[in-house]
């Protein structure tokens, strides 16, 4: 049994519904009632953020759960502030649960002048001395270097091969998992090899960020039945374009898994007017109302594997087992059967 009294959450503004669903999650698999920590996160009229912690957090385990999603800036800010509120108060051990890491598109370097601000965001939330981060789906896995400290980088291959291999039951020999860019060919190798599935890609040549110039396919998709995998979803644009494009190659039907859907702009409408059949996101971000009711788009949980992952790092036991089907499928209550 670990040094900490018990596995505390507290949440920010950013992701509420997934927060809650965590904590109902980890009272389901301690058999005892896991609740969120009361506090509030307010504004001031000019918009600072302001925290109160109402609850003794004095040497416990404290796992902040916080999307740094849209508006990016102020939920960043409300993660760095909880986490100071949170030191301040004495707590043994605080851990960011970033269910979507923002600034993450700028892992590097690719013009003269521009800055690392994954890079600077790392440094942060280090410095503002949280020791542990907990995440999905990084855009870029070596992001993980650039924190001094545990980083653990969860999957939503796994969730996505299950849910492949109860929705298209029947038809898994028709499937062909396509990247929509080269730099997203391991992430697509990866769940074409849990799915037993050939790999396709597509190669875009972009004249200038969010727009697309030309898009070749790599790979025969004619007559299959498309899953296009990515990280995420911004505005819809690039993925819109390479599922018409797939069909002018000769494919059957697109679809798309994709882990944070931002759906930002006009992405919902392009989604929802495209020629994909459906487009399947995680809850790692916040649906809106658009997200809810557009017809083709449908969300799959990230609960259940974050609560289980929160409880392994409690218990200091493996956090890579839920990797595994055969571990993910009771956890998630028989949603979805294993192979």
């Amino acid at each position: 049994m670990p040094e900490f009294h018990e596995p505390k959450l507290i949440a920010g503004n950013a992701n509420m519904p997934l927060a809650n669903a965590i904590a109902r999650r980890m009272s389901m698999h301690r058999g005892k009632q896991v609740g969120l920590v009361d506090a509030r996160v307010e504004r001031f009229n000019d918009g600072e953020i302001f925290v109160e912690v109402f609850e003794n957090v004095r040497g416990e385990d404290m796992f902040i759960v916080q999307s740094t999603s849209n508006p990016a800036n102020d939920n960043l800010m409300e993660l760095l502030i909880m986490a100071d509120a949170l030191r301040r108060s004495s707590a043994a051990r605080v851990t960011a649960v970033l269910p979507y890491f923002g600034y993450a598109r700028q892992d590097r370097r690719t013009k003269a002048r521009t800055p690392i601000t994954a890079k600077l965001v790392a440094n942060m939330l280090v410095g503002t001395g949280i020791e542990r981060v907990l995440t999905m789906d990084l855009h870029a896995a070596q992001i993980q270097g650039f924190f001094d400290i545990p980083v653990d980088n969860l999957y939503a291959s796994p969730i996505f091969a299950l849910d492949i291999k109860t929705a298209f039951k029947g038809r898994m020999n028709e499937l062909m998992v396509v990247s929509p860019d080269v730099g997203g060919v391991a992430r697509a190798r990866e769940l074409a090899k849990r799915i037993n599935s050939p790999l396709a890609i597509v190669d875009k040549r972009r004249e200038k960020p969010g727009e697309v110039a030309e898009m070749t396919v790599i790979g025969d998709v004619t007559g299959k039945t498309c899953l296009i995998v990515d990280d995420m979803c911004d505005t819809a644009g690039t993925l819109c374009k390479a599922a018409e494009v797939l069909i002018e190659n000769g494919a059957k039907e697109v679809h798309s898994y994709i882990t944070h859907g931002i759906m930002s702009g006009p992405a919902v409408e392009r989604v929802t007017k495209s020629v994909m059949k459906s487009l399947v996101i995680t809850d790692t971000i916040a649906a809106t109302d658009a997200v809810k009711s557009a017809p083709n788009i449908r969300i799959v949980p990230t609960a259940p594997v974050f609560a289980q992952a929160i409880l392994n790092i409690w218990s200091g036991t493996s956090v890579s087992s839920l990797f595994e089907a055969d571990t993910l499928s009771p956890i998630y209550d028989g949603m979805y059967a294993a192979e």
